[in-house]
């Protein structure tokens, strides 16, 4: 049992993070699977990595179902937990390929359980349609139209590839260096005219309740939050980091403690979406 945990645990966590939008939820998806496991006989186990796939993928549907009750109640717009890349063997050293941006986790918000576990199992983690279709219980043909629904609510064409934009480093950087200087000209240069910035405070600290749309409304709301200091606390340090596998922008506390996080979707050589996370209980991943 300790060999398959070793061997499978990265590609599970993988999985279970990107059905729930929450690191300490999969975390707890491949502990209960694997304890669960443990009373499963050998004789079922002939093809364990599709054999656990399928135990988290149904853990994670039914974690699914409970969560989206709680995020009808949620205070204010609700993001998926940022998660920072570690390179080493640990459960959290991620492979880049094996993660959907973090743009994409949020458009994952707009699917059902079962649009969102086909489209992780075949975008993300390459899983081929016979094997979704085995793991889902389901027909490949009814996998292959839960993926094409998914991939039209997301606002893709099926099978499209989800790249992150090679040039993003570059545009966070001269973002970061924007809003040190206080920069409006060059901010606004950045943005989309139609950007649209979303933030989570989950009603414990400061952040703005409903997205912020336009250009000129974005570029006021982010210098007129750094001058005042209001949105992240007096004595915060911006520097720039790598969240989920893409370039991000962390704030850090006089003490060093990250209390805010920016990530960003790019499209056409402009930033389009803004995400900022400041709901502390997400933030407990990023250090």
């Amino acid at each position: 049992m300790q060999d398959l945990y070793k061997q499978y645990k990265k590609l599970l966590f993988k999985l279970a993070y990107q059905l729930t939008g929450s690191v300490s939820d999969a975390e707890d998806a491949v502990q209960d699977v694997f304890v669960k496991v443990h009373d499963v006989p050998r004789e079922r186990l002939t093809q364990p990595k599709a054999f656990l796939c399928k135990m988290v993928t149904n853990h994670c549907k039914d974690m699914m179902k409970s969560a989206r009750k709680q995020r009808e109640e949620y205070y204010g717009e609700w993001l998926p937990e940022p998660f920072l890349m570690l390179n080493d063997d640990s459960t959290e050293a991620l492979e880049r390929d094996d993660l959907l941006s973090y743009g994409m986790l949020v458009l994952l918000e707009n699917l059902t359980t079962s649009e969102r576990a086909v489209f992780i199992l075949r975008e993300a983690l390459g899983f081929n349609y016979n094997e979704i279709a085995e793991l889902m219980e389901k027909s490949e043909v009814s996998c292959r139209k839960l993926f094409s629904r998914a991939s039209a609510k997301m606002g893709r064409i099926a099978d499209e590839p989800v790249q992150i934009h090679p040039e993003s480093q570059q545009w966070v950087h001269g973002f970061m260096g924007a809003l040190k200087k206080g920069n409006m000209d060059q901010l606004l240069s950045l943005l989309d005219q139609d950007v649209v910035l979303v933030a989570d405070g989950g009603g414990k600290v400061v952040a703005t309740v409903h997205p912020v749309v336009s250009r000129e409304r974005v570029g006021r709301y982010l210098l007129g939050g750094m001058r005042k200091a209001a949105m992240f606390g007096e004595g915060t340090t911006v520097e720039m980091g790598e969240v989920n596998g893409e370039a991000a922008i962390l704030m850090r506390s006089e003490d060093s403690a990250v209390n805010g996080v920016l990530l960003f979707h790019f499209e056409d050589g402009k930033i389009h979406n803004i995400y900022i996370v400041r709901n502390p209980d997400k933030l407990g991943h990023i250090f």
